[in-house]
């Protein structure tokens, strides 16, 4: 049975009002003006120090603002997100067919565990590998390789599934297969340029492997 790595952000949970405000709050609190909603939806995705290095300049005043953004997701952001509908009954259908499941996100690691343990269907994942504070592991690449690693996996019958270009990029970095999901933030022209194995436009499409 194929294992499958799961993103976080935009494939299991709709998180664009938790992220959203707090970058908001981390640019307030740099002094900096606060785009409109459709720029600070770019912030969901990448790691933190790729979307606040180019604007703020310099290595010290990206880490504070990657610090305030933490705080707040802390406290409030971590909660702040919705399930897409029909994504739990996914995940546990495919776990009950023999696969094994992990979360794989450039979410900080703590938070991501943090939202995880809260979700009604989070048991089913073995494990969730995230992003590092530090910053040594954020890019899909390094993730995925942290997660073949945990799990004692090759690359060989694993998959990745997300809906952004990096979900892809990182599968096809390790040889792996990739699902694009349409229901997320980056869609389908984004997803098929990446390189996607296939695309589920929802989650019942979720089967197959």
């Amino acid at each position: 049975m194929a294992t499958l790595f799961f993103d976080l952000d935009g494939t299991l949970i709709d998180s664009a009002v938790g992220i959203t405000r707090c970058v908001a709050y981390a640019l307030e609190q740099m002094g900096e003006p606060v785009p409109d909603d459709a720029a600070l939806r770019r912030w969901i995705g990448p790691p933190l120090r790729d979307s606040f290095g180019p604007l703020l300049g310099d290595a010290a005043r990206t880490e504070a603002a990657v610090q305030h953004y933490r705080d707040r997701f802390e406290t409030h952001g971590w909660a702040e997100h919705d399930l897409y509908e029909g994504i739990g009954e996914a995940v546990l259908a495919l776990s009950a067919a023999g696969h094994r499941l992990a979360v794989v996100t450039a979410k900080n690691e703590p938070h991501a565990r943090k939202i995880i343990g809260h979700l009604p269907f989070g048991h089913a994942f073995e494990d969730v590998i995230g992003a590092t504070a530090c910053g040594r592991l954020s890019h899909k690449p390094e993730l995925i390789a942290e997660a073949l690693q945990r799990l004692g996996l090759s690359a060989e019958g694993a998959w990745m599934i997300g809906d952004r270009h990096m979900d892809i990029e990182g599968a096809r970095h390790h040889g792996m297969g990739s699902v694009g999901v349409l229901w997320g933030f980056g869609g389908e022209a984004e997803l098929r340029a990446a390189g996607a194995t296939r695309l589920a436009a929802t989650p019942s499409d979720l089967h197959g492997f």
